[in-house]
Parts: C-alpha cells; structure tokens; sequence
C-alpha cells in the first residue's frame, strides 16, 4: 500500500512527543483499543477454525474466505495493537526498527487483503456467470494454489518494493513519527498495482454480478410460473443459493472499499494538500478496521458462521465425527 508522501520538514517540526498524563479518557482510549484488537483477533480466528474444522465449508470460495480471514487476524495481531498505540500517544515511541517492522508487515497483509477480496469477486462472477463450468473446473485443491501463488507474489513485490526504493533511505524518523515516502515513480506502480487494478476487477466484476443476480431472479420466477417439477426446485434452490451468497460476500466488499477509498484520497491529494499525521493516522487506522468489520459482517449474514460459533465455544469441536456436522 503506498504510504502518501507527506512533508517531511512539517514532521520534523514535533522534536518530541507531548507528555501524557493518566486520565479516565486515556484509559478508556486503551481499553477501547484492546476491544477492537480482541474482535479482531478472535472474530477472525473463529472464521479460520470454522473453514478449517467442518468438512461441509470445505469449499473453493470458503478457501478464498479463509485466506482473506487469515490475513485480517494477522492485521488484527500484529498490526492494529501498535497502530492504535501511535494514534492514542499521538506519536512513534517505539524504535526505528520496530517502524520498519511495522511498514514491511501492514504494507504486506493490507495489500494481500486487497487481492483476497478482487479474488472473491472474480470466483462469485465465473461461480453465477457459468456454474456448471465453475463446478466442474473449480477445486478446493486449485483455489488454495492460486491462494498461495497470490501471497507468493505480493510478499516478493512488497520486498522488491522497499528494496528498490533505497533501503529504507526514505524513511522519515523524526521525532515521533513513522512513515515511509516513496519516490514518484514508485507511488505511481504501487497505487496502479496495488489499488487501481485489484479495486477495478472488484468494482466491474461485483456490477456484473449483480446483473447476474437480477437476471436469475427472473429466472426463478420464470420457472416457478411454468414448472413445478422436482428438476426446477433444485435450479431452483441453487440459484437462490448462489444469490444470496453473492449478495452477502457483496456487503464484505462494500464495506471493504469504504474502508479503502478515504486513505487512498489521501494519496492522491498528498502533494497538492497538507496532509496532518493526526488525520493521515486516523484514515489509516479505518484500513485496518475492515479486518474488525468482517467478522461481524459474517456473524450479521451467514448462518454458518453464527452456527460454527455456537459449536465452537460450547466445545463441540472436541467431540468424535464433529467435522461431520452439518452447518449449511
């Protein structure tokens, strides 16, 4: 993800960071902080173990719904504590080391989330476009290669990413502050890459889908006026089932992408505005919310999710053939 360029001597004028005296507000501000990265953490975490433990979400979409939980848990564990640390002290305490950590690990996990999400897009569109294909040439066993080559490819781009932007040469390290400056034409791949061309495939592909969606509608109905056969209930069902998996896995993307947008805004408009580290942090910090959002999402519009929840926290999981349980 392309950290917007700012003003490095507009930083540099923080020499220090504020002193900041205990109050209710400041720990409410932490305990807040450690709810958020507990839903995130754990809301994920139930995703993956409910994919990985029932045999039924053994799917080529639910691989690609795993790999995206996988990556929010890794957000929600690695990233999101030091994040709302920065925001609430209102500078970097750490060490430069500890940023550099802090830019390689969100730089990865946020763009493999991205791609996770163009990949669910691009499997509900051949899934409702051409099913009988998509049944036939889709397998649990292709998806989770693609999966791998996808986080393959992105872990070595954002490594050639920082390794041909100077070696962290551009780091700005005041006092207080952590951000990474590319060059011009390194902004301009990365945001082309990692923004333009995933959150067009999302944006064109989920058009179409619900195109799709609008015309099996109709085609239910058609066949509901027209048949009453054992045959047509079934296209019957299926349809209705793809539209409603299509439409919940839309309102992920849609809260996805509000997300997205504001920080990308941001840079954009970077060169041409100033940009304040309080509001940059703050527009940074609601890239790393989705990966909070989208457990409750799941919890909001799948059954199987709350169902696998139930199962998982009474313990159920423990219980001999219970991989066999029917959640769908």
């Amino acid at each position: 993800m392309n950290y917007t360029e700012v003003n490095q001597t507009d930083y540099c004028l923080q020499f220090a960071c504020p002193e900041r005296s205990v109050s209710a507000v400041y720990v409410l501000l932490y305990v807040s902080a450690a709810a958020v990265v507990l839903l995130t953490v754990f809301g994920n975490l139930l995703i993956i173990i409910s994919v990985c433990h029932f045999k039924q979400l053994h799917t080529p979409t639910n691989m690609l719904i795993l790999s995206l939980a996988v990556s929010d848990f890794l957000v929600g564990a690695l990233v999101i504590p030091i994040s709302l640390i920065w925001t609430i002290e209102t500078c970097w305490i750490f060490s430069r080391e500890f940023c550099i950590y802090l830019i390689l690990t969100s730089y990865f996990l946020t763009s493999t989330s991205i791609y996770n999400v163009a990949l669910i897009a691009v499997d509900r569109y051949f899934a409702l476009s051409n099913p009988f294909l998509y049944t036939n040439k889709a397998s649990v066993n292709k998806i989770c290669f693609v999966v791998v080559c996808d986080w393959c490819v992105l872990f070595f781009y954002n490594l050639g990413v920082h390794y041909f932007n100077r070696n962290f040469k551009s780091l700005v390290m005041c006092p207080g502050d952590c951000f990474l400056v590319l060059d011009e034409i390194w902004s301009l791949v990365d945001l082309l890459f990692i923004f333009v061309f995933p959150c067009s495939v999302i944006i064109i592909l989920y058009g179409l889908v619900f195109v799709l969606v609008r015309k099996h509608a109709t085609a239910i109905r058609d066949l509901n006026v027209h048949t009453k056969t054992q045959t047509s209930k079934n296209a019957t069902e299926s349809m209705k089932s793809e539209r409603k998996a299509a439409k919940s896995l839309g309102i992920v993307v849609c809260g996805f992408l509000a997300c997205l947008f504001p920080y990308f805004i941001y840079s954009l408009l970077g060169k041409a505005i100033a940009v304040e580290v309080e509001s940059f942090q703050k527009v940074l910090i609601l890239v790393y919310l989705n990966s909070t959002i989208n457990p409750v999402i799941y919890a909001l519009f799948y059954p199987w999710f709350r169902k696998c929840v139930k199962l998982v926290l009474t313990f159920q999981i423990f219980k001999r053939n219970s991989a066999l349980i029917k959640v769908v």
